[in-house]
C-alpha cells in the first residue's frame, strides 16, 4: 500500500469514526442530554479516548453534532432543488426531505447554535432559500400576493415541528406527511370550494 492509500484509508476511518460518534451522540443526548462521554463512546463503540481525540470537550462534541445536522438539513434542502424545480414540486421535496432528517436528528436540530458558528449560518441560508421557494410559489399564485413571507416561513416551519411532535403523525412516511404539511400550508383548514 502507497503513502496516499494509506492517508485515504486512515481519513475514511477516521470520518467512518466521526460519524459514529455522531450518530451515537444523537440517540443518547436524545434520551439523556445529561449523558457523559463515556455512554456516548459505548454507544458509538468506540473508546472514550477516541472521541476525546475527535472532540476536545463535550461542548465540542455537541457543536460538532450541531454543525453536522444543519448541514444534513441544508443538504436536503439542496436535494429537493428550491432554485429549478417548479415551486409545488419543491415544496414537497424539500418537506420530505427534511421530515426525514429532523426526525433522525431532532435532538442537533433543537440546539441553541451561537450566531457565529456554522450551523447558525446554515440555518440562517436555509431560512433565506426557504423565503425564496416560498417568493417563486407567491409568483405561481400558490401564495396570496399581499402574503407576509417571512409569518408564511414562520407557520411552514411551525406545521413541520408539529408534525414530528405529533403521536398521530408516527409511522406516515415522509411523502404522505410533506403532501399533507403543503397541502395545508396552501390551502389551510377551511372547506375547499
Amino acid at each position: 500500500m502507497t503513502n496516499k492509500q494509506t492517508e485515504r484509508t486512515l481519513r475514511a476511518d477516521a470520518e467512518r469514526s466521526a460519524r459514529a460518534i455522531l450518530t451515537a451522540a444523537e440517540q443518547v443526548l436524545a434520551e439523556d442530554p445529561g449523558a457523559s462521554m463515556e455512554q456516548i463512546a459505548a454507544a458509538a463503540g468506540v473508546a472514550r479516548t477516541t472521541i476525546h481525540r475527535r472532540f476536545a470537550s463535550r461542548q465540542a462534541l455537541i457543536e460538532a453534532l450541531a454543525t453536522s445536522a444543519a448541514r444534513q438539513l441544508a443538504q436536503a434542502v439542496d436535494d429537493g432543488r428550491p432554485d429549478t424545480a417548479p415551486p409545488l414540486v419543491a415544496m414537497h421535496r424539500i418537506t420530505a426531505n427534511v421530515l426525514q432528517v429532523k426526525g433522525a436528528w431532532a435532538f442537533a436540530l433543537e440546539l441553541p447554535a451561537d450566531p457565529d458558528s456554522e450551523a447558525a449560518l446554515l440555518q440562517q441560508d436555509i431560512a433565506r432559500r426557504c423565503t425564496a421557494v416560498l417568493a417563486r410559489a407567491q409568483a405561481d399564485k400558490l401564495i396570496d400576493a399581499t402574503a407576509d413571507l417571512d409569518w408564511v416561513r414562520r407557520v411552514y416551519y411551525a406545521l413541520l415541528g408539529e408534525s414530528l411532535h405529533g403521536n398521530n403523525d408516527a409511522g406516515v412516511d415522509p411523502d404522505t406527511l410533506a403532501a399533507r404539511i403543503v397541502d395545508t400550508l396552501l390551502h389551510g383548514a377551511g372547506p375547499r370550494t
